[in-house]
């Protein structure tokens, strides 16, 4: 194994490191969290990664966003995220899938091929639609939950959907997922109150970014550069332990 994971195998030994070097995962969202989630697994040693996105970066982006610089602006954000994966692992498999997850572009991908599906995506259509299939494939999946509005990233945790409160996007995903009869879903979510976004009276509107059909007619959240990150990692943390069968939880 390379060098560069060498601190990774003194904590989760030499088994782990070959076991994350042969998966295989596909992240929807390379956003805020989807990101550093990307971020993450890579310098985890991951040894192939899809990255699922059809937006560009946008001057918006940079204030939470791990692959949006000055120096980024306008680029795609796949093409971003695999220069910056590149250049943490010159030896990880990129797949690349510049489109967004919809029904017209779900027989792009065959889900049986991944060890792990990441729901980074911002859509109540699209993170059903990434469960059923990962249901059907019988590949384990972990969602994001609501992220935007909240500065307080501690109050993010792990647990099955069902066991979910006050965030409004999980409300919605309970009762979605138990009509179509899905038992359980690790996500990451927050108890943290929403703050209402400050938009001033004449002001310009905030640069529309990361929007899909699905979401146009959703007000555009607020975000900070503290809590995307956090969110992302805790996934990514997840996605490592359970593949490496690895925890620590006490």
């Amino acid at each position: 194994m390379l060098e560069q994971f060498s601190r990774t195998q003194l904590i989760l030994g030499q088994e782990a490191v070959e076991k994350l070097n042969n998966s295989r995962v596909i992240v929807f969202g390379i956003g805020g969290v989807g990101g550093f989630v990307v971020e993450a697994l890579v310098r985890s040693g991951i040894g192939a990664i899809d990255i699922v996105d059809n937006d560009d970066v946008c001057l918006s982006n940079i204030n939470r966003q791990i692959i949006a610089t000055h120096d980024t602006v306008g680029k795609v954000k796949v093409d971003a995220m695999e220069k910056r994966i590149l250049s943490i692992n010159p030896q990880c498999k990129i797949t690349k899938h510049k489109c967004f997850f919809l029904p017209e572009t779900k027989e792009q991908f065959d889900f049986t091929q991944y060890d792990y599906i990441v729901d980074a995506v911002d859509t109540v259509t699209a993170k059903i639609a990434l469960v059923m299939a990962a249901k059907e494939a019988n590949v384990p999946i972990i969602s994001s939950m609501g992220a935007g509005n909240k500065i307080n990233p501690t109050m993010f945790e792990v647990a099955d959907i069902y066991k979910t409160s006050v965030c409004p996007l999980a409300k919605v995903m309970r009762k979605e997922l138990k009509k179509r009869g899905v038992e359980k879903l690790k996500v990451v979510y927050s108890k943290e109150k929403a703050l209402t976004p400050k938009v001033e009276k004449n002001s310009s509107d905030v640069e529309k970014e990361d929007v899909n059909d699905d979401s146009k007619r959703r007000a555009v959240p607020g975000s900070v550069s503290f809590v995307p990150p956090v969110v992302g990692y805790i996934i990514a943390s997840e996605i490592i332990k359970d593949i490496t069968g690895i925890r620590n939880d006490a």
